[in-house]
């Protein structure tokens, strides 16, 4: 009983079949579900999103991302398992919160990039098998490349790269491996928004990874680790470092 609770109504609804309680959007690149009572008419905006994200990502989708979009704050938080303002998961799923939908209308964030950075993710979990997206895949590669792809560095509160790299000089620092981690909280960050500052130095890896190396050989470096947990072993083979 508490396991059909958990699919219907609690934490795990996103991998529920049934979608009690939301309405159906079908459209050309995306399937939008809207729960009952959520004022939202913005669901051809969100399916211009995935072509944006294939082209960056020269990768296409296996098939349509499923995106919900809730009513109230009560409703997400009981079917959702993060407070963040957006949530991919492993399936593919993408929830959105209200209060993101509430602040870009406000014009608070833009969610053309918030919604690229989330269906980063998407793309390459379609692309993964089970393991690598639940459990192996790099956390903070994810981010990279969202933060990368999205152009997300320098917008709302998260610092371009440029300051990033100052905050870095400065001695603020996260190791990529400790991301996501009970090592997390060892990391020294003397900066306004640590999390942001996290995300934004992930996307310098990224970019600095491409623009050494160049875009072929990270193409690799993102594919092959889609299906091998020794991350180590496939930087060395492709970087040679």
């Amino acid at each position: 009983g508490s396991l059909i609770y958990l699919f219907l109504w609690g934490k795990l609804f996103p991998y529920s079949p049934l979608k009690l309680g939301f309405t159906k959007h079908e459209l050309s690149n995306t399937i939008i579900y809207i729960q009952q009572g959520a004022k939202y008419d913005s669901c051809s905006t969100i399916n211009s999103y995935p072509p944006m994200v294939e082209k960056s990502h020269e990768l296409q989708f296996l098939r349509k991302p499923v995106i919900y979009v809730f009513r109230d704050k009560d409703s997400y938080l009981r079917r959702s398992m993060t407070k963040a303002r957006f949530y991919a998961y492993p399936n593919g799923s993408l929830v959105i919160s209200p209060w993101a939908v509430q602040e870009a209308q406000e014009g608070k964030i833009s969610l053309e990039i918030y919604l690229q950075h989330e269906l980063s993710h998407v793309l390459l979990y379609q692309h993964m098998g089970f393991l690598a997206a639940h459990f192996y895949y790099p956390r903070w590669l994810l981010e990279g490349i969202a933060m990368y792809r999205a152009n997300q560095m320098g917008t709302s509160w998260y610092p371009s790269k440029t300051e990033t790299c100052r905050y870095i000089e400065e001695g603020n620092f996260i190791d990529p491996r400790d991301y996501s981690t009970s090592r997390e909280q060892n990391a020294v960050l003397k900066v306004k928004y640590p999390i942001a500052f996290i995300y934004s130095e992930f996307g310098c890896i990224v970019d600095d990874l491409v623009t050494v190396y160049g875009k072929e050989k990270f193409t690799q470096y993102i594919g092959r680790l889609c299906s091998t947990s020794d991350h180590d072993q496939v930087f060395k083979e492709i970087f040679k470092m």
